[in-house]
C-alpha cells in the first residue's frame, strides 16, 4: 500500500497516493490561460490523441470574460496550441457540451449572457474537423435550445441531449441527433417533475443504459438533487427510453466530468452547492467549495463507491476527456476560492475508482446477514462510520466503529435501506440493506 497523502515531483509530473487507493494524477501542461464551464473532448487524429477545449468563461467570471476560445492539447507532446474560435455570431457561451461521433467534435448548445445579466440558450450545432483543425458548416440547429444538459454518445452513431435549461427553465425533452443524417428526433422525455428535469447534471451511456446524476432543480434558489436517473435504450428503436429513478445520497452533485471505466460510471469533482457562472452559491451562502471527489456506480450489482481528498478539487466541469479505457484528463474548471484555472490533470481511473476488481470490493468490506431480520454486522478494518437512510435517503442513525460492530434493526419496517459506509482512509461506499 502507499502510505497516506505522498507527495513526489519529478519534473513536471505531480503524483498523489493515497493508502488503500493509490490514487494517481499527473499534472500535465497548463492550458493557455485559466478558463472555466469550458467543453472539453478527446478524440484521435491519424493514430495521435489529442484533447480540445472550447468556450468558457475567463478569471473576471464576468458576463464580458465569455469567450469562443477554442485549444488543442497533443498528449504525445504534451503541447497545447489556439485553434479558430467557435463560429458563434451571438458571442461567447458557456455550459455547451462537445461529443465526437465517427472522427467530428460536436459542440452543441450553452448559453450566452449579455451586458444587462439576460442569459440566452443556444440552438447552435458547431462541427470541427480534427483532420483540418477547422469548423465545418453548423448542423442543423437543435429542435428547442438547452444549456448545461446531459449529453452523451449512443454506439457512436447518435447523440443523446437529456433535459437542461432553455431560457425559461429546466425541459424534460430528449433531444437525439444524428449526425450522419444531420437530423434531430425526439426521444422518450423524461417524466415531467423536478426529479429529472435539471441543469447541471452529468451521465453517461454504458452498453444500452443512459445514467445521470446531479443537477439543480429549477424551485427557489435551484437546489441539487440527490436523485439517480436511468433511461433504457431500445435497441431495435432507440428513440424509446425507459426511464426509472432512486434516491442515492451518492447521486447529489453539480457540474461534475463523467468517464467510463471498466463497464462503471465514473463522476469526477464537481460541488454539493449550486452557483452561478461566478461561482456564488444561488442560496446566498456565498462562494463554493469544489469537492475532490470521485463517485463511481457499478451497473452490475447497483452499488456505489465513493472516495474523497485523492483527486484534485475542482468544479465547473463540461466534459472529461476519456483519451483511453483508464484514462481521462480534465482541463480547467474553477479550483478553491471559485479561482477560475488552467491547471490540466490526467487521471488513472483504475486507481482513483479503488476497485479494480471485485475480489478488491470485496476485500474493502463486509455487511451480514443481507437480507437482515434483526441484526446487521459490519466489518472494515480499522476505523470506520456509517450511517444508515431509507429508500427516500432519510437519515435514521449513524454510528461510529473499529473493524466490526453489530447493531439492531429490529425496530425497522420490511423494506430497501441504505448502508453508508466511510473508513478513516476515506474511502466511501454504500451498500442497499434488505431487512424482511
Amino acid at each position: 500500500m502507499c502510505p497516506r497523502f505522498c507527495h513526489l515531483l519529478y519534473g513536471f509530473a505531480l503524483l498523489f497516493f493515497t493508502t488503500g487507493l493509490c490514487a494517481q494524477f499527473t499534472e500535465l501542461t497548463p492550458l493557455p490561460e485559466p478558463v472555466s464551464n469550458n467543453a472539453v473532448v478527446a478524440t484521435q487524429v491519424n493514430g495521435q490523441t489529442y484533447v480540445y477545449s472550447f468556450c468558457g468563461i475567463d478569471p473576471t467570471k464576468t458576463w464580458s470574460g465569455i469567450h469562443l476560445k477554442a485549444w488543442r492539447y497533443d498528449v504525445e507532446a504534451g503541447l497545447w496550441d489556439a485553434l479558430p474560435p467557435v463560429p458563434d455570431p451571438q458571442g461567447g457561451k458557456i455550459a455547451a457540451w462537445a461529443s465526437e461521433v465517427k472522427g467530428k467534435i460536436y459542440l452543441i448548445g450553452g448559453y450566452h449572457v449579455a451586458a444587462n445579466g439576460t442569459e440566452t440558450s443556444s440552438d447552435k450545432v458547431h462541427v470541427f474537423d480534427p483532420q483540418t483543425n477547422t469548423w465545418l458548416p453548423d448542423a442543423a440547429p437543435l429542435p428547442t435550445p438547452i444549456d448545461d444538459q446531459v449529453q452523451a454518445v449512443w454506439r457512436d452513431s447518435l447523440i443523446y441531449v437529456i433535459t437542461g435549461w432553455s431560457n425559461t427553465t429546466n425541459v424534460p425533452l430528449v433531444q437525439i441527433f444524428n449526425p450522419t443524417l444531420n437530423q434531430w428526433m425526439a426521444g422518450t422525455p423524461v417524466p415531467d417533475e423536478h426529479d429529472y428535469k435539471v441543469f447541471g447534471a452529468a451521465g453517461t451511456i454504458i452498453g444500452d443504459t443512459i445514467y445521470y446524476a446531479g443537477g439543480a432543480k429549477a424551485t427557489f434558489n435551484f437546489p441539487p438533487t440527490t436523485i439517480f436517473r436511468k433511461g433504457i435504450i431500445h435497441p431495435a428503436n432507440p428513440l424509446e427510453i425507459e426511464w426509472v429513478k432512486e434516491e442515492r445520497p451518492e447521486a447529489k452533485g453539480y457540474r461534475m466530468a463523467v468517464a467510463v471505466h471498466a463497464g462503471r460510471a465514473v463522476w469526477l469533482g464537481g460541488s454539493d452547492v449550486t452557483y452561478n457562472f461566478n461561482g456564488i452559491a444561488y442560496n446566498g451562502s456565498g462562494g463554493v467549495t469544489p469537492l475532490a471527489r470521485t463517485t463511481v456506480f457499478d451497473p452490475v450489482n447497483g452499488n456505489f463507491f465513493q472516495s474523497s481528498g485523492n483527486m484534485p478539487p475542482v468544479m465547473d466541469l463540461r466534459g472529461a476527456a476519456q483519451i483511453n479505457d483508464d484514462e481521462v484528463i480534465i482541463a480547467g474548471g474553477m479550483a478553491p476560492g471559485q479561482q477560475v484555472s488552467d491547471r490540466v490533470w490526467r487521471i488513472q481511473l483504475a486507481s482513483l475508482t479503488g476497485i479494480d476488481d471485485d475480489e478488491t470490493e470485496k476485500a474493502f468490506y463486509n455487511i451480514f446477514p443481507n437480507p437482515a431480520n434483526r441484526e446487521l454486522t459490519v466489518e472494515l478494518p480499522g476505523p470506520f462510520e456509517l450511517e444508515m437512510y431509507d429508500a427516500r435517503s432519510s437519515f435514521l442513525f449513524y454510528k461510529k466503529a473499529n473493524d466490526a460492530i453489530t447493531f439492531s434493526i429490529a425496530n425497522l419496517a420490511p423494506g430497501i435501506y441504505w448502508l453508508d459506509i466511510t473508513s478513516a482512509r476515506g474511502l466511501r461506499v454504500s451498500e442497499k440493506v434488505v431487512v424482511e
